[in-house]
């Protein structure tokens, strides 16, 4: 209901209701964002985002729908951002600089991580969406602009893709 009210707030002009609304939902929309693209651009296709979302704001019908909608914003510029990337010669991405975590803790989440970001970007998506953002599967589906059924077998193939690729590298389940 909180978001309902500032996205109403910000339809009727308020500047700090929408510096509210961004503060609510800049690191969830960071993160997604982050998770599809690697760390060189999210801050610029979370910028981008922001921007469609001010430019697209005053049309939103049914303020109820922000996170979906949200999303879906979001989830377009990653598409655009992927396109550009393909069109382009691949070039090695520097990794994350260590976090200081214990070594174990490290290699897990390095192992997570690779995984997350060898599954097809179709599913790579859902995982996200679904678990990252905690987003409910209707939304994730809605956000994909696919039915409910199609997310749910995209979610069963991501975590069985996930699980395989983590098992290959000794990890139990």
């Amino acid at each position: 209901m909180a978001d309902e009210l500032l996205v109403v707030r910000c339809q009727l002009g308020e500047r700090d209701a929408f510096a509210e609304l961004v503060r609510a939902w800049h690191e969830p929309v960071w993160t997604y964002v982050r998770r599809m693209l690697g760390p060189g651009a999210a801050d610029d296709v979370t910028q981008e985002v922001w921007l469609a979302v001010v430019r697209g704001l005053p049309r939103l019908k049914d303020p109820a729908r922000f996170a979906p909608w949200l999303f879906t914003i979001a989830r377009r510029a990653v598409t655009d951002r992927l396109r550009e990337q393909y069109a382009r010669p691949e070039t090695p991405e520097p990794a994350d600089p260590p976090s200081g975590d214990p070594a174990g803790a490290v290699v897990e989440r390095a192992a997570l991580l690779a995984g997350l970001a060898g599954l097809p970007v179709r599913e790579r998506e859902i995982l996200v969406l679904f678990y990252l953002e905690d987003l409910p599967l209707a939304d994730c589906a809605e956000i994909c602009g696919i039915p409910v059924g199609t997310a749910k077998s995209r979610l069963d193939r991501a975590r069985r893709l996930l699980r395989d690729h983590l098992t290959a590298k000794g990890f139990q389940s």
